[in-house]
């Protein structure tokens, strides 16, 4: 029995050892960004700047990650949705503060906590691994995250002893012409021994400038207390960078998109500019597709091998098979399948569906419809509320009157048919499989198999009509 016991309780302070908990912290309101919105849901390559802080946490598995929400509460919340659980600092006293808001959910825990804020969008689950790694390595109680930064004006400095010993963190604000000197920085990121943070949090006070209550000033308590404080310094200082106002977000999100850009070459990609096109997060690309600059791919957009995306292309949740061509065009929320092509200037709105080896022209419109296979619409066209057959041949200038003024209507097209340019087919008709609509016609009635439909007044000559009219300029 004793054995069993003696087993229990290795395992036990084994996952002790290894329990990984995550407090974000992301209840500012950011002034400095000037805007409305809560500064960490201000987007980043398509989603907010907490939304990447928690994608990076959540790849080390760990057991609890809890965000600390205040400004804009509810929209951070509505945006992370049940991936965190939350805690509300009511009134911004300082990150001390913050931390301390978690202590329901985490405080009597033990194991490590990764302590991060959500206004840092280009750190990596990469990143976080090492300094849990080097925090167990250390046997510390606090490890901080820090970097070398080319101007460290407004970041935290890092003051170390004679023998490189962390000695404490000096905000900004506080600090004296001699440490506002140094250039290793706090990135605002820590690893702490969970219990350990708790406990120092609630001996934090608010003596200096800003009357607030610093999480930094855990680490000279624990210092104080005679435990193990660290500091890993990471490599890339570009990775640490902090947004706090909207020329430090334009600089985040050059580097994120350099990173998603080099990823997709590596991944066999062409882009012919990468300075010029804008991919955002979670778009997939296939390889030996080639994509010209003045691109951007958003949303959940994919694109299959073999393609080309031509430029001033605009691609927004839209699913592109093989060897597709989109040439200066705009497609939202739409289907093209193979080796069909589209373009110039033409515009997929939501819910079209293009079949394999469909042409849209140049300035063309669908909205709302399926296109079959083999089918081709000319330029100058609008296709809206419609499913329209195979090998299909539809002319310049037709219009697909979906719109009565009060609902949309649809229309279906049979295989093998033929629009005449310049027609109008009022919704809701039928036409046949292999029937043909002159063109110049208004289509408001049903048009059979074999059938061709001619809605359009006679044409009558006047002779010398020439003759009427006044030849002399008027004064």
């Amino acid at each position: 029995m004793w054995i069993i016991i003696k087993e229990m309780n290795v395992a036990k302070e084994k996952f002790f050892m290894t329990a990984k908990y995550t407090v974000i912290l992301a209840a500012g309101q950011g002034t400095r960004m000037k805007s409305k919105l809560a500064k960490v849901l201000h987007p980043v390559c398509g989603r907010p700047m907490v939304d990447h802080v928690l994608t990076q946490a959540e790849t080390l598995h760990p057991d609890q990650i809890v965000t600390i929400v205040g400004h804009g509460a509810a929209e951070v919340k509505q945006a992370l949705g049940q991936r965190t659980e939350y805690a509300l600092q009511a009134e911004q006293k300082g990150s001390g503060d913050a931390v301390l808001q978690a202590e329901a959910l985490l405080g009597q825990k033990q194991g490590m906590t990764l302590v991060v804020s959500g206004d840092t969008p280009l750190l990596t689950a990469n990143t976080f691994e090492q300094l849990f790694e080097y925090h167990k390595e250390k046997g510390a109680k606090a490890t901080v995250l820090t970097a070398t930064a080319p101007d460290p004006t407004g970041y935290g400095r890092i003051i170390r002893n004679e023998i490189g010993v962390v000695e404490k963190i000096v905000e900004q604000k506080d600090a004296s012409d001699t440490e506002a000197a140094i250039h290793e920085i706090n990135t605002g990121v820590y690893c702490f021994d969970n219990q350990a943070l708790f406990q120092a949090l609630h001996q934090v006070g608010n003596d200096n400038a800003q009357g607030e209550y610093y999480l930094t000033d855990v680490i000279g308590i624990l210092k104080q207390a005679g435990e193990i404080v660290a500091a890993y310094k990471m490599k890339d200082f570009e990775e640490s960078m902090g947004v706090n106002d909207r020329k430090a977000l334009s600089v985040a999100t050059q580097v994120m998109q350099r990173r998603i850009n080099e990823t997709h070459m590596t991944n066999g990609v062409t882009l012919q500019n990468p300075a010029t096109t804008a991919i955002e997060v979670g778009v997939k690309i296939g390889a030996d597709t080639t994509i010209e600059g003045g691109v951007t791919l958003k949303g959940n957009t994919v694109i299959g091998d073999d393609c080309f995306i031509g430029t001033h292309s605009e691609l927004r949740d839209a699913t592109i098979g093989n060897g597709v061509r989109v040439t200066s065009s705009t497609i939202e929320e739409s289907v093209m399948r193979d080796h069909s092509n589209i373009g110039p200037n033409s515009h997929l709105r939501p819910l079209s569906d293009i079949g394999e080896h469909v042409h849209i022209g140049n300035f063309c419109e669908v909205k709302k419809a399926t296109i079959g296979n083999y089918t081709k619409v000319g330029h100058l066209t609008y296709v809206g509320d419609a499913t329209l057959g195979e090998h299909i041949n539809v002319g310049c200038g037709v219009v697909f009157v979906n719109y009565d003024g009060l609902h949309k209507h649809h229309s279906n097209v049979g295989d093998w048919s033929f629009i005449g340019s310049n027609a109008n087919v009022v919704a809701p008709v039928e036409i046949a499989d292999h029937a043909f609509i002159a063109a110049g016609s208004t289509i408001t009635n049903d048009v059979a198999f074999h059938d061709m439909a001619i809605a359009r007044a006679r044409q009558t000559n006047k002779p010398d009509f020439w003759s009427r009219l006044p030849h002399e300029p008027e004064d």
